[in-house]
């Protein structure tokens, strides 16, 4: 019931949009079904019988609305794709972005996390599966802290860890952590994997940790990413806590290119 009450508005509309096309793109002088060339038709005239024509081919609408949306999806997959490709050495080369799994890989997967995602707790032990069973694979941690001051000063610190050459296990202890992770758990969880906590907390205070934050927000403004889990691979992006088996024929793909 409700799509038929639906239906005039819409044959309405699209009525108007074409007829309006159809008034500038017909040359003057050929005919329009119905009898009359189109130099003859008024707008009037024309807007009803294309509403009429929809009224009885509904199917049209839908055909050209799946159309449109088809339309709409690959000229954004373009433009994610030339994005991409333009910030591509901020992806996947910033050197203050940390790398783990072989990091002379023939592919990168880019990772936007925060340590208090759900989510990207959840696809963790998925992550540590992948890299195992690829040699090859190439990770670069983006630090994207979206989850308040907790998750800030987690990011700050990991990255202070790079510093004693522990970025990785830090990481991922803190992934694999229960609970929330403020900043006496951060610092907990330091000592637990054997940093010099003392360092770190100086380390954290570099001005250099900060910005490099804050270039992975710009970056991720750039790209469109609003949320966590967040992957990056050869031009593709893919959001959530995803299967492997998606996060593999992601990769499979970017080796490809």
């Amino acid at each position: 019931m409700r799509a038929r009450i639906l239906a005039p508005f819409v044959a309405s509309a699209l009525a108007g949009a074409i007829g309006g096309w159809a008034l500038s793109t017909f040359v003057p002088g050929e005919w329009f079904p119905g009898g009359k060339p189109v130099e003859q038709t008024s707008s009037g005239e024309l807007e009803e019988k294309l509403r009429q024509f929809i009224q009885e081919n509904p199917e049209v609408v839908a055909d050209a609305a799946r159309t449109l949306q088809e339309r709409r999806r690959a000229s954004a997959k373009d433009e994610l794709a030339a994005r991409i490709s333009l910030r591509s050495d901020e992806i996947f080369d910033d050197s203050a972005s940390p790398v783990g799994g072989n990091p002379s890989g023939d592919v990168t997967i880019v990772e936007f996390f925060d340590y208090n995602c759900p989510y990207c707790r959840k696809v963790v032990p998925t992550l540590i599966e992948i890299e195992r069973s690829d040699p090859k694979l190439r990770f670069v941690y983006k630090e994207f802290p979206i989850l308040g001051p907790g998750s800030l000063f987690a990011a700050r610190a990991a990255l202070a860890s790079v510093r004693q050459g522990m970025y990785v296990e830090y990481h991922k202890a803190m992934m694999q952590s229960p609970g929330s992770i403020t900043d006496d758990r951060a610092i907990e969880i330091a000592a637990t994997v054997g940093l010099d906590v003392d360092r770190l907390k100086r380390d954290m205070e570099d001005p250099e940790i900060q910005a490099a934050i804050e270039r992975n927000h710009e970056l991720a403004a750039t790209l469109g990413i609003n949320g966590t889990p967040t992957f990056v691979a050869g031009t593709k992006m893919l959001v959530g806590a995803q299967p492997r088996k998606v996060i593999e024929d992601m990769i499979a793909r970017a080796r490809k290119q």
